[in-house]
């Protein structure tokens, strides 16, 4: 055996087996026509580490003498769900099998991490012996929804840095990549419809410094950014090519003040807003209830829905400020007009009318948890940020939850207590350790209600993360611990080797280029 196992995350079930499988020259790809996609990516990642050609073969079944790598479709391991697969690495074969797509994508993800971190270097080493340990794996997750999300609109993100992110999710078997869109300090999707949303609120004309309490007023450097609908085609395409969904977030009825800078018609305001230069902007900057909002509310998610496949929509839904709501006399009469006997209400109103009209066009609305104040649209899904709760009453009345709390998956939070050796952070204390702990199924739940809880996910809000750079710093390695928590199961994750698996796999992060945080910082 030439190097330890350091998978991450976790499979279900591995065997270690004697001697090491190697690759050549010679070594072929056979795959069944259903998988090519995934052998043309398997192919290009060893292509490029190795120099070796790795001919594909769209043949299902490799000829008894050939050095080969066989993608196998086996619905047999419909038991595994489509993500689930078998790594069989014994004698002189090497087959992978499942009874998707999907299965075989984070297959290869084991195979990539089977070999020496050398794979990871972007450039060919053909001076290296490359051999994979010789191992039996059965692995399947634990849960579908494996998500993080990134805000581009507090701080923009290029969409190179995207794409790197997409591909490091991809590597630790995430597949959700929510995409924060829209907030009051800037409105990043491209809108045909309504082009002052990005001519207008994709831009702000400077950035308040340091942390909210801190009153340093703003840098004087206009901050801004958009994304075209070109360019979120071609990031939907390539996410998907990686298994890997974007849940566009569409935010209302609050944190709306760029959409309202753009068009005040909308809004409550009786003046005219601008977007907002501050990371902690009042939410009492809200969505007017009309119907002209809600149709230009429709038209907007149209033009969402048609550019993201996604089965669901983030609407946000959180932190709305409902102070204009009760003191317009005209939105007052709109509650009394619609039944609402409160704001709260009110809001539930708004929600469910958004609720319907995405169920219409056969896509389910998901949002924070606040969106189960004044009663909870049918077929919602709540993502539970205020600790667990929000999930908790969700999972109860029969509805599907992400669990996202700021306990233990914010990763906007300090990573150390020695803050005074850390970038400027929101606050509080998350370090890797409390990651790893969090269990996403609540203990009140029955067996019947836990089924309601569809996975786990991270949260990059970027109010203190003005780059890539200070995004992979606060991502990593705590990404890598909520892999292991979506992935694999709790008794897995209680054999205390994550970290001896972690400190192999920062090797693979320092080719891959990414900004971690030390282990030992």
């Amino acid at each position: 055996m030439s190097k330890p196992i350091a998978l991450i995350p976790q499979p279900a079930s591995l065997t270690l087996l004697d001697g090491d499988y190697p690759l050549s020259s010679s070594t072929r790809i056979f795959s069944t026509p259903a998988f090519l996609h995934e052998a043309e990516y398997l192919a290009g990642k060893l292509r490029c580490a190795t120099g070796f050609p790795f001919i594909i073969d769209a043949n299902p079944a490799a000829p008894k003498e050939a050095l080969a790598i066989e993608l196998i479709l086996d619905p047999n391991l419909h038991r595994l769900g489509k993500e689930g697969y078998q790594l069989a690495i014994e004698g002189n074969t090497l087959k992978l099998k499942s009874s998707d797509a999907a299965g075989i994508f984070y297959g290869i993800q084991t195979l990539l991490q089977l070999l020496p971190p050398a794979l990871f270097d972007g450039r060919p080493r053909p001076e290296l012996t490359w051999t994979l340990p010789r191992v039996l794996v059965e692995d399947s997750p634990r849960f579908g929804w494996r998500g993080a999300m990134l805000d581009c609109c507090r701080h923009f993100m290029p969409i190179e840095f995207l794409r790197k992110f997409i591909d490091l999710l991809a590597l630790h078997k995430l597949n959700v990549f929510h995409w924060h869109l829209t907030e009051d300090q800037g409105w990043r999707i491209e809108i045909k419809k309504y082009p002052r949303l990005t001519e207008v609120g994709a831009w702000r004309r400077e950035t308040e410094r340091g942390q909210h309490s801190a009153n340093l007023g703003g840098d004087g450097i206009p901050h801004g950014g958009f994304y075209t609908q070109e360019q979120i085609r071609a990031l939907v395409s390539y996410a998907a090519e990686r298994h890997i969904t974007i849940v566009p977030e569409i935010e209302m009825p609050g944190h709306s003040q760029a959409a309202i800078a753009s068009y005040p018609e909308i809004g409550c305001a009786s003046q005219k807003l601008e977007v907002s230069t501050s990371m902690w902007a009042s939410s009492e900057n809200i969505l007017n209830p009309s119907e002209k909002t809600f149709a230009f509310l429709e038209n907007v998610l149209s033009e969402v829905i048609a550019l993201f496949p996604s089965p669901f929509v983030h609407v946000g839904g959180d932190e709305a400020g409902k102070t204009p709501w009760e003191n317009s006399p005209a939105i007052r009469a709109r509650m009394a007009e619609v039944g609402a006997r409160d704001v709260h209400e009110m809001q539930s109103y708004f929600i469910r009318r958004i609720s319907h009209f995405l169920a219409r066009q056969g896509r389910r609305l998901v949002g924070w948890d606040e969106i189960l104040e004044g009663g909870l649209a049918p077929g919602a899904t709540v993502m539970s940020w205020r600790g667990i709760e929000g999930g908790i009453e969700a999972a109860r009345a029969g509805h599907d939850v992400v669990m996202a709390p700021n306990t233990h998956t914010y990763l906007d939070h300090y990573q150390s207590s020695d803050t005074a050796g850390e970038p400027l952070a929101f606050g509080g204390l998350i370090p890797l350790e409390k990651v790893l702990e969090y269990e996403p199924v609540p203990p009140e739940l029955s067996p019947d209600q836990a089924l309601h809880i569809l996975g786990v996910q991270g949260q990059l809000w970027t109010e203190y993360m003005p780059t890539p750079r200070h995004v992979e710093y606060m991502a990593f390695p705590r990404l890598c611990a909520l892999a292991e928590v979506g992935w694999s199961t709790s008794d897995a994750r209680r054999d205390g080797s994550f970290h001896g698996r972690l400190r192999d796999h920062l090797k693979r992060l320092n080719l891959l280029d990414v900004k971690y945080r030390s282990l030992d910082g």
